[in-house]
């Protein structure tokens, strides 16, 4: 039967900023099988599929798969979704909340504004500080070898996906910088992450650091926007006390420039220590499709 189908750029305000996101509103039906081929027909970064909630305090229920697995939760993904079930009227917001019930448990997400002036933030995963590590560490020297690096070391960390955290001296720095991907490949495999996440501290009015992730494994690409690997960088800022000095611990991020995009992502940390991670998304095409049980 068909099934309806919308395509997302999200932590855009325009279509070709923001990191593409396929989501398929009526999923009841889809085994396993069917959903990961889907996700692979796609050939986006991650597509969602979405089902009704099984409890009252959820209001719907997603499973998220990349193109070759399924993946237990992702910031774009989450944010993605809500707006499109916003959208379609399939959802409504609870006192400025929706909730999302899927492999992480339940996360609300918090609505702000409508329309075009929408943005939508998850609250993520705990993450927490797996290791932290010297620039000469034998898995990590080549994975940063030629980069100039910032003042906090490089850490692991875990927010339902493994990333390694590198601060480099200036957003120029960042900006110029060439990967060495067989290197980030190792490091990914060695360490079982997903790669390298590199950072800088921005002087620009509109974002406060600008960041690449390069991604070692499964595939081998540079990530247009992620808010998971943003919140656990908001984590281990927190962790050493060096957010940005500003009301609430709110930040932007601009991410994907070198990729040909240009999203900005929205963080915050609350009293409780919770890393938000959200921003604005736009429909690209809406439609139906038509896959078989």
């Amino acid at each position: 039967m068909p099934r309806r189908y919308v395509q997302l750029d999200v932590f855009a305000s325009r279509p070709g900023d923001g990191n593409p996101l396929a989501v398929v509103l009526d999923a009841e039906g889809l085994d396993d099988v069917a959903m990961q081929a889907i996700a692979k027909w796609t050939r986006l970064p991650e597509t969602t599929f979405v089902f009704p909630a099984v409890s009252d305090d959820a209001t719907h229920r997603i499973r998220i798969f990349s193109p070759r697995r399924e993946v237990p939760f992702a910031g774009h993904p989450s944010v993605g979704t809500a707006h499109a079930l916003l959208d379609a009227g399939l959802i409504a917001a609870r006192e400025g909340f929706v909730v999302q019930d899927g492999i992480a448990g339940k996360l609300p997400l918090k609505v702000t504004s409508e329309g075009a002036e929408r943005t939508i933030a998850v609250r993520t995963p705990r993450a927490r500080v797996q290791e932290i590590a010297t620039p000469d560490d034998p898995r990590l020297r080549d994975a940063v070898a030629g980069l100039e690096l910032g003042e906090l070391p490089p850490v692991l960390m875990d927010g339902g996906r493994r990333w390694w955290l590198a601060e480099l001296a200036s957003e120029t720095a960042l900006r110029n910088a060439t990967p060495n991907w067989d290197a980030i490949i190792a490091l990914a495999n060695a360490t079982e992450s997903m790669g390298l996440f590199v950072y800088a501290r921005s002087d620009d009015p509109v974002y406060h650091f600008a960041v690449r992730a390069f991604v070692g494994a499964p595939a081998q690409f540079e990530d247009a926007a992620s808010g998971a690997a943003n919140a656990t960088l908001a984590a281990w800022l927190a962790e050493r006390n060096a957010l940005p000095d500003l009301p609430g611990g709110f930040y932007r991020v601009s991410q994907g420039r070198e990729v040909g995009h240009d999203a900005i992502i929205e963080l915050s940390i609350d009293a409780d220590g919770d890393v938000w991670s959200g921003g604005r998304a736009v429909a690209v095409v809406s439609g139906s499709l038509d896959w078989p049980e």
